[in-house]
């Protein structure tokens, strides 16, 4: 039996905060743009506006809840139609898998939510605390009076920042003018303000202190993607062959062609996000932000040495790198079969749901029939059966529309809204704008008719038309025919 002192105080590595080094090139110019332009469209996108008419929201973007509506500029997703939705969810993903097939991690080193708010943060410790070696240089030193105003005002500004991602979250689900109006009169609905609390206090965690373990401990992604890369996939790669063994630039002058391209800076893992050294190989801590690149091709210019040291390659041109000869051209490096492959699927389900899209029928029927009683009769030896029916108009206007029974030898109908002594076998109706209201209908049959099945149809009587049909059953004695 061991000791007490024998047992370690803790079988896991205490975390090492990463204060990443401010770098400029091609890859860090291109993480900014892509920051602009995602944080961009998320904090604006609800504030958009598109004219749908009278009878609709004029909100560009909105997840109306309460009407349970989809609107997205000029398309509008009804339940009924939630195929689209799963279809948009079907691209994102296999989208996913065509940036990794061709580019690596370059969704999580670029445009994944963790990484746009973490580099915002990072940027703000800069902008707070000073560079690398002040953020250390603050860490290490103890707590005093400018260390705790550099936190404060820090800390702030991160809850400031988790507080409007939050807010602008819940302005996707209402109109955004009136909900923020509502939200700091203190008559917004309570789960808006618990919503808001939850995604503020998530992102003050995640990008303002948990930042890399995320990525590297919680997230599944960089597991899934490991089974999706192979040889011909870009990556960022270290040119172990060009770089090692390693020297100073003292060494080299000594030793001319004895050492290699690497002069151990170390300033591609000071400029990493995630701390990790590219010089060890792949590795899911590596989100392929390519920060690295622009930190090792600034140092071999200054040497006066080729860049590409650390570079975006795939294992084959590697390869061939390696024994002299010309790596491929980066367009067969970007598009080979499986790119390709995927490419197809997801352009295959995009062109599908473009078609379905612009083939829609803008109205709709469905019947309900009632079970309890499942017919009458009636006075005359007439029966009858009664059905709840949804008309559905999904324009922006009224439009008039007719219901007209279609295969019930004698059948008439009638509607609570009218006496039974107007039933006929079609009537007609204005149905209101962007809606589905249910209306009772009861349908009579003569004395002798047996069970069967008959068609609602309803028909637009507007000059854009369009038609839509319903089978049920018609309840009464004996067999079915």
């Amino acid at each position: 039996m061991q000791s007490p002192e024998s047992v370690p105080a803790s079988l896991y590595e205490k975390r090492k905060a990463v204060f990443p080094k401010a770098v400029d090139g091609r890859f860090r110019r291109l993480k900014w743009l892509v920051m602009i332009v995602t944080l961009g469209i998320y904090y604006i996108t609800p504030w958009l506006r598109w004219d749908r008419g009278p009878y609709a929201p004029n909100q560009a973007v909105l997840v109306d809840l309460a009407h349970r509506r989809f609107y997205m500029f000029g398309i509008e997703i009804w339940p009924h139609e939630f195929y689209f939705v799963a279809g948009l969810l079907i691209m994102a993903g296999v989208g996913l898998f065509v940036i990794t097939s061709a580019v690596g991690r370059a969704w999580c080193g670029y445009s994944c939510p963790q990484t746009v708010w973490t580099d915002l943060f990072q940027h703000v410790d800069r902008l707070i605390d000073g560079d690398r070696n002040a953020q250390l240089r603050l860490e290490a030193a103890p707590w005093g009076a400018e260390k705790i105003f550099k936190r404060a005002v820090k800390w702030t500004i991160y809850l400031a920042i988790s507080f409007w991602t939050g807010g602008a979250w819940i302005m996707y689900f209402a109109d955004a003018p009136t909900l923020t109006r509502e939200f700091w009169a203190g008559d917004a609905a309570p789960v808006a303000y618990g919503t808001v609390a939850v995604l503020t206090a998530t992102t003050f965690l995640f990008g303002g202190f948990m930042r890399e373990q995320i990525c590297v401990y919680m997230c599944p992604w960089p597991r899934i993607q490991t089974a999706m890369l192979d040889e011909k996939s870009l990556l960022v790669t270290y040119k172990d062959w060009r770089g090692e063994p390693r020297g100073s630039v003292k060494k080299a002058e000594k030793n001319p062609g004895g050492v290699g391209d690497c002069v151990d800076c170390n300033q591609c893992v000071a400029v990493c996000p995630t701390g990790y050294d590219i010089r060890n190989g792949p590795d899911i801590q590596c989100i392929t932000c390519a920060l690295c690149i622009d930190a090792c091709d600034k140092v071999m210019v200054q040497l006066g040495r080729p860049r590409g040291l650390i570079d975006y390659a795939t294992l084959e041109d590697c390869k061939l790198e390696r024994e002299g000869q010309t790596p491929r051209p980066i367009s067969r490096a970007l598009f080979h079969t499986r790119t390709l492959i995927y490419v197809s699927v997801w352009s295959a389900i995009g062109f599908a749901l473009l078609f379905a899209l612009g083939n829609r029928q803008r109205l709709d029927i469905s019947v309900q029939k009632d079970r309890n009683p499942p017919y009458m009769l009636m006075s005359g030896g007439e029966l009858r059966n009664a059905y709840t029916v949804k008309l559905r108009n999904m324009e922006s206007r009224p439009r008039p529309m007719q219901v007209t029974i279609d295969g019930l030898p004698g059948g008439t109908m009638w509607t609570d809204d009218m006496p039974s002594d107007k039933a006929a076998r079609t009537l007609k109706f204005d149905v209101a704008a962007d809606r589905a209201d249910p209306m009772r209908f009861y349908v009579v049959a003569p004395a002798g008719t047996h069970p069967q099945h008959f068609e609602f149809k309803l028909k637009a009587l507007d000059a854009e038309g369009g038609e839509d049909e319903s089978k049920v059953r018609f309840d009464a004695p004996g067999e079915e025919e």
